[in-house]
């Protein structure tokens, strides 16, 4: 069993959800995470040498998080370092968080495959049914439905 840090420990006991981790629950139920994966998984390294790559759901998060927030790779990482609501949307924990340079090759690696592009339109394809839709970086409502 896991030890909690003190900022996991005073992230649960705080009063009120911020803006943000109201919109990255929505996004968790709203992101078709299983498909996203199916479709990048025959590609992403099996961690058979070298250093085991992270959990494939996790870096898809944090590229989703980019994309959402229109982060750079050192500024996702400076996120993922200062807060609490991205890690744990990321199913990350402070002791083992991914650097720019992974951020980067995992970026990358989606373009080398194609695969970029076709998540972006999976994801809006789900956030449309829900009248949003992902536009360079913010979420924006549209109520043609």
């Amino acid at each position: 069993m896991d030890q909690i840090t003190f900022s996991e420990a005073e992230y649960q006991t705080k009063k009120r959800k911020t803006r943000r981790e109201i919109f990255l629950e929505r996004m968790d139920k709203l992101i078709p995470w299983k498909q996203l994966e199916k479709k990048v998984a025959r590609y992403y390294p099996k961690g058979q040498t070298g250093r085991p790559p992270y959990p494939l759901p996790t870096m898809l998060r944090v590229h989703c998080m980019q994309l959402f927030y229109n982060l750079s790779d050192p500024a996702m990482e400076d996120a993922l370092y200062e807060i609490e609501s991205m890690r744990h949307f990321a199913g990350l924990k402070l002791d083992r968080l991914p650097d720019e340079t992974t951020i980067l090759k995992f970026r990358h690696f989606l373009e080398r495959h194609g695969l970029g592009k076709v998540l972006f339109k999976e994801v809006n394809k789900h956030l449309e049914k829900n009248g949003l839709m992902l536009r360079e970086g913010s979420i924006v409502e549209h109520f043609n439905k």
